[in-house]
């Protein structure tokens, strides 16, 4: 990755946690409305636009910061000494104001009242145990397509989540901003803000497991 200031990549980091959040929230608001209240249609049209935009946005904001957009991809990345930890401490900040800003655009977008609070409940362990899994196979997947395809990684990151929409329970939100984002949107994509602890609990747990297992697993032998 070429060399930019702390600011350009904090910057990069924000703008496209905006942008995710506009997509997440904005096709979930469009899916709704169109969909007849057809939940299966709106969560597919939810899910296409979300792959496809992580698709674009890693592409885009990769080189610049990483495109992380996610303070369990921040958190791993620390850990594994990819990034300073001074870093790696203000990138979650960003993250997470930028995908409110960006809840903000897809409210304005769709005429919704700017402030909200979800009111969606997301609750059991079923969903916390789901967030773990979404979030173990969101970081095994940077991991491994980093170590032998990295150009891949962008295409491999919206196809992942693209199908964890619909093999998870909680719907994969595998990240920690996006889940106080979503907690500001009383619309389809939206989650109580009582739920979100529970959540960005599990996804920590499950990206941490993944950090663990796949720093083991991708370590090449030193012996024969």
């Amino acid at each position: 990755m070429e060399q930019f200031s702390v600011t350009r990549r904090l910057v990069a980091e924000a703008l496209g946690a905006a942008l995710l959040l506009a997509v997440v929230v904005g096709s979930g608001i469009m899916g709704e409305r169109l969909a007849g209240r057809n939940v299966a249609v709106a969560l597919l049209g939810n899910t296409v636009a979300t792959g496809a935009a992580l698709i674009v946005l890693i592409g885009v904001f990769g080189p610049i910061s990483g495109a992380h957009f996610n303070p369990a991809v921040t958190l791993v990345a620390a850990l594994r000494r990819d990034m300073p930890w001074r870093l790696a401490l203000a990138y979650p900040i960003v993250q997470i104001v930028g995908g409110v800003l960006g809840v903000w655009v897809a409210h304005a977008m769709f005429g919704e009242p700017i402030l909200q609070v979800s009111t969606k409940l997301r609750s059991g362990g079923a969903q916390a145990f789901a967030e773990v899994v979404a979030t173990f196979g969101l970081i095994a997947t940077i991991l491994g397509t980093v170590r032998f395809k990295p150009e891949s990684t962008p295409t491999a990151v919206g196809l992942y989540i693209t199908a964890a929409y619909w093999f998870t329970a909680s719907t994969s939100f595998a990240n920690p901003a996006v889940t106080v984002a979503r907690s500001l949107s009383d619309t389809f994509a939206g989650i109580a803000p009582s739920c979100a602890p529970a959540f960005i609990f599990a996804q920590l747990l499950g990206a941490l497991l993944a950090a663990g297992v796949f720093g083991w697993l991708l370590k090449t032998d030193t012996t024969a």
